[in-house]
């Protein structure tokens, strides 16, 4: 696995790029856990197997494909031929980026010759002629960068609500950030539905989620009860819930398999 910062032109769009290439056969599964990233993969591998809060099936199979926000685990399967370059764009970089409303990539995940067309073919083959990490990233980046600039323009309503959740880790209330706006709690809705993907509400769910993750990967004594209190949780049995429903298992078995 090799990582990339984008450069300081796609920061803030952007999170990371990233490339995979597995060398050794065999059944490997991952399980991510929701996250605020919206993922465009481009595969020059064997396609993975990818269910959305459950096992995939045989039919479960993606190559080259963007998904949008998801509010629960995602089970990746691959088979020891795998290989691709994965973009994680903040959800406000994606709308800039595909140029489409984000609730038609929300719970799904779309193939990216749907999106973009033969210019995605192009993209993949010259990625795939390629050997070299660092050429790959730069082409990637050559490709995204563009697309970015022909969208530059100030900040949005939504990209400001959507940053003040993320600031306050979920915990400001939705209607709050509404206020802020003179806007009312069904137009933030809207707003979000188109541009980021999912209900404000979810968002700072997994905000506050996503939070208690990081600060969990930073305690080798698991201190949960700790967690769910410095993160907002009611108490820690609120925080399992959570962990049930964004994870698909408990905080317990969670922190087992980073073991």
């Amino acid at each position: 696995m090799k990582r990339r910062a984008p450069n300081p032109a796609l920061q803030g769009d952007v999170v990371d790029i990233i490339g995979y290439q597995e060398h050794l056969a065999g059944h490997f599964r991952q399980i991510e856990p929701a996250s605020l990233v919206v993922p465009l993969i481009i595969s020059f591998g064997d396609p993975f197997s990818i269910g959305l809060g459950r096992l995939p099936s045989r039919n479960d199979s993606y190559g080259s494909f963007a998904a949008g926000l998801y509010g629960g685990p995602v089970v990746i399967d691959s088979f020891g031929s795998a290989c691709c370059i994965q973009v994680n764009f903040t959800p406000p970089g994606a709308y800039r980026f595909f140029g489409l409303p984000m609730h038609e990539l929300a719970d799904r995940m779309v193939a990216l010759d749907d999106i973009h067309g033969s210019d995605a073919i192009t993209l993949r083959d010259r990625l795939g002629e390629q050997r070299e990490w660092e050429r790959r990233f730069d082409l990637i980046e050559a490709f995204i960068q563009p697309r970015l600039a022909a969208s530059e323009g100030p900040l949005s309503a939504t990209a400001w609500a959507y940053a003040e959740l993320l600031r306050s880790s979920g915990t400001e209330r939705v209607e709050t950030i509404a206020g802020k706006l003179e806007w009312s709690r069904k137009h933030l809705a809207a707003k979000f539905h188109a541009e980021i993907g999912l209900a404000p509400k979810t968002v700072g769910r997994m905000a506050r989620f996503n939070r208690a993750i990081r600060l969990a990967r930073r305690r080798s004594d698991g201190g949960w009860a700790g967690i769910a209190a410095e993160c907002g949780y009611a108490d820690q049995a609120h925080l399992v819930r959570e962990f049930v429903e964004f994870a698909g298992e408990t905080p317990g078995t969670w922190a087992a398999r980073l073991v």
